[in-house]
């Protein structure tokens, strides 16, 4: 700083002809902030006299006058007027026979809200806030009703855990993980991409977000790995490693984001949205162990198969554990910071596990593990009220909740679960073909979506319903409901967060990343029907 200073001031001109010496203090040595010791400033040159010009009052140009400037529209209008309309023209039909008036109308603001959702032109909690409004402008909902959500432990929990997440990723603490679990199974291709996976996957519980676990932690350190390869897609080396490593990278975040809970923002408004359907609510324990075994083959799969299917041209990496290991011994012993961090961690995930039997709920225990790091100061409250991923996703979520909860209550869902298990029921199948039924509409229908919490608000209370209208155990069709919510992330290049990050590096064409993700959508359905089905009924799910 004391050089800074010295420079500024030695350039800075003075008003008197001759020159005039500066005085800086001298910086003492300090090794703890790495200052070392300056000289002192070079006297100043003496100014140059501006020379004077003479222009007279006539000659000078007119000022022009500044152009008024329109409106900064913070909206996208097309997109908006497109929401817009298509929730206008569903309030102005008349509603089918069966349906309430008022459930019909918050149908059409609730639908018009997804539409803002999906296409986004404004972002997600401002569109939520719309909706909310259009719903008490018009009296479809009280203010009571339309804001009853926030009230709900969700989307606090969602809120809570970005927090958490944020000092997992400030101490260092993730990134000393990921670089321990390359640095032992990095030596070839296949093992680097293996370690990759299961190092995404192990921190998967304890990042909610997708897309900064898989975009913000991993995605960099792929990439790096791919470049000290020589695989780069500006140098049309990108089949070397990085086609191979993205693209299976990336369909493997959508099944480490189905297996727990807490691994994807969304999932908790799947268990919300089930507890009304099932009445009791869905544990972590339970969710994670219903995932293990389905979860677990098909990242285990996944890089055998596309390591055929999709090979790399190199298939050895010898220096990527070096590279960890390097980058290991820049982060030198464990720090403070990243101790207390495992401890808040420890924890609250053994809360979010065992609570449930000492009366401890996932908020609270969310809380105990934000409360130590806010204590021991590795997380500020400050930082926490800058998160404005956090405060956006608990505003949209809660919206969603809430106007989900009222076409309940108003009786839409019922309506339509009839209706569909009407048609459904009239095929004569069996609770278990008519669920595969169910799980395949559900499944390809987020072709249409770009987020997969979009999907779950506008569909999975109905898909759930007529499942269990079918004869499907509830609890068996609400889990695999709300894994496969995450696992369909896989069809598109939009359709989960961790998606846009990995096709941007541009290692993987479009047309290879549709046809991939479709294939391994028809293994990763067949796997969790089929494998997890016998694994639910033998803990007792159904």
């Amino acid at each position: 700083m004391a050089m800074l200073c010295s420079a500024r001031l030695t350039a800075r001109p003075v008003a008197a002809a001759r020159p005039v010496a500066l005085r800086v203090p001298i910086a003492r040595p300090n090794t703890a902030r790495g200052l070392v010791p300056l000289k002192p400033a070079t006297p100043a040159r003496p100014a140059p006299q501006p020379k004077r010009l003479s222009v007279t009052a006539a000659a000078q140009p007119a000022a022009t006058p500044a152009a008024p400037q329109g409106i900064k529209w913070g909206a996208d209008l097309k997109k908006l007027a497109i929401c817009v309309g298509l929730g206008a023209a569903l309030w102005f039909v008349p509603p089918p026979a069966g349906v309430a008036i008022k459930a019909w109308h918050l149908l059409s603001i609730f639908l018009a809200t997804i539409a803002g959702i999906i296409t986004t032109p404004l972002p997600l909690g401002a569109v939520a806030m719309l909706g909310l409004g259009a719903s008490m402008l018009t009296n479809t909902l009280t203010f009571a009703a339309a804001f009853s959500a926030f009230a709900n432990e969700i989307p606090w929990l969602i809120a809570i855990a970005f927090w958490l997440s944020g000092g997992f990723i400030r101490s260092g603490l993730g990134a000393r993980i990921a670089y321990s679990i390359v640095a032992l199974f990095g030596k070839t291709t296949l093992g680097l991409t293996y370690s990759l996976v299961a190092a995404e996957a192990l921190l998967a519980p304890a990042i909610p977000s997708v897309a900064a676990r898989a975009g913000g932690l991993f995605l960099p350190l792929a990439k790096a790995l791919c470049l000290a390869c020589g695989s780069d897609p500006a140098n049309g080396t990108e089949k070397k490693m990085g086609s191979f490593l993205m693209m299976t990278c990336f369909l493997c975040t959508t099944i480490s984001s189905g297996m727990f809970i807490t691994a994807m923002a969304a999932n908790p408004l799947a268990v919300n949205l089930a507890t009304e359907a099932l009445g009791h609510t869905i544990s972590w324990g339970t969710w994670a162990m219903a995932g293990l075994v389905p979860g677990a083959v098909c990242l285990l799969l996944t890089p055998a198969l596309m390591y055929v299917l999709y090979p790399p041209e190199v298939k050895d990496t010898p220096d990527a554990p070096a590279k960890a290991r390097e980058e290991l011994a820049k982060l030198g012993p464990m720090s403070t910071d990243e101790k207390l961090t495992a401890f808040a961690f420890a924890v609250t995930v053994g809360l979010w596990i065992f609570g449930g039997a000492i009366g401890v709920n996932a908020v609270a225990a969310a809380l105990t593990g934000l409360a130590i790091l806010l204590i021991t100061g590795v997380v500020s409250w400050k930082q926490c009220l800058s998160d404005n991923q956090a405060w956006d996703t608990l505003t949209w979520f809660a919206a969603l909740i809430a106007m989900a909860a009222y076409l309940n209550k108003y009786g839409f869902i019922s309506w339509f679960s009839d209706k569909v298990v009407g048609i459904v029921g009239g095929l004569g199948l069996s609770w278990q073909a008519t669920f595969g039924i169910i799980l395949t509409l559900y499944f390809y229908s987020h072709y249409f979506f770009a987020s997969g919490a979009a999907h779950i608000g506008a569909m999975y209370t109905a898909f759930l319903s007529v499942a269990m209208a079918c004869g499907t155990p509830g609890l068996m069709a609400a889990l695999a409901l709300g894994q496969l919510s995450n696992v369909m992330g896989c069809l598109t290049t939009y359709g989960i967060g961790s998606a846009p990050p990995f096709y941007g590096t541009g290692y993987v064409p479009q047309a290879k990343w549709y046809q991939w993700g479709f294939l391994f959508s028809v293994l990763y359905l067949a796997v969790w029907v089929f494998v997890g089905g016998a694994w639910w009924k033998a803990i007792g799910i159904f």
